[in-house]
């Protein structure tokens, strides 16, 4: 038996009145069975807000014996929504099963948070996202190149997902410049272009990861906007 804080990441119907669900805890991201989710434990079991679930069996798909709420209802609607529901993605696609993860899932946590309490969008997001990065193992460095020599601030350089920053001598598609790779590492998000750089380097960054199938979240975001 295993208690634990939990988020929903995602669920689908399981046999006749089950969910199959993505449970994400501190000890990283757990497959279970809710039986009768169809009926209250399916209402209690909101993406978004914590939970206190009890986990029980020995296989990799656990059975959600015990669900109940964990502190405040995340509320989130419009933009918000569809910014946590890329986060939710992101961990289903990208975070192996049964990891622990604690730091990771508390960075999630206040994510969470923040969206609900309306936050600003995208430092949230580039934040979360290069938390998400290092956890896996895949981060770099934003003030070295990758044969260890300082970025200059009037080079362009590419970036080799696995690796880091690589110096070019021609402007090409993809590319940055140093002086904005070094503002990223201090993180001022007051600067608009620095937020530029940071989700065209981030988008760069997941691709290489996320096996080039798309993001659903960010489609239906993109309709959603398109229908207005």
């Amino acid at each position: 038996m295993q208690s634990s804080l939990a988020f929903i990441l995602h669920s689908r119907p399981y046999k006749e009145t089950s969910a199959l669900m993505d449970v994400f805890t501190p000890q990283g991201r757990l497959r279970a069975v809710l039986r009768g989710a169809r009926g209250k434990l399916g209402s209690v079991a909101r993406p978004f807000s914590a939970l206190d679930i009890e986990l029980r069996g020995r296989s990799e798909l656990k059975t959600i014996s015990r669900i109940e709420p964990a502190g405040e209802f995340n509320f989130l609607q419009g933009q918000a929504l569809f910014c946590a529901m890329y986060l939710n993605e992101l961990l289903v696609r990208l975070l192996p099963l049964n990891d622990p993860q604690p730091v990771l899932f508390e960075h999630y946590r206040l994510s969470i948070q923040g969206l609900a309490h309306g936050l600003a969008f995208e430092p949230l997001l580039r934040t979360f996202e290069w938390r998400l990065l290092e956890q896996l193992g895949y981060g770099f460095s934003f003030t070295v190149d990758i044969h260890g020599q300082a970025l200059d601030t009037q080079m362009l350089y590419r970036l080799l997902p696995k690796s880091g920053f690589e110096a070019v001598s021609l402007l090409q598609s993809g590319v940055f410049l140093g002086a904005d790779i070094l503002a990223l590492s201090a993180a001022d998000w007051q600067q608009p272009s620095i937020l530029h750089t940071a989700k065209r380097l981030m988008r760069q960054a997941l691709a290489a990861h996320l096996g080039g199938r798309p993001l659903m979240s960010r489609e239906l975001f993109l309709a959603q906007k398109g229908s207005k």
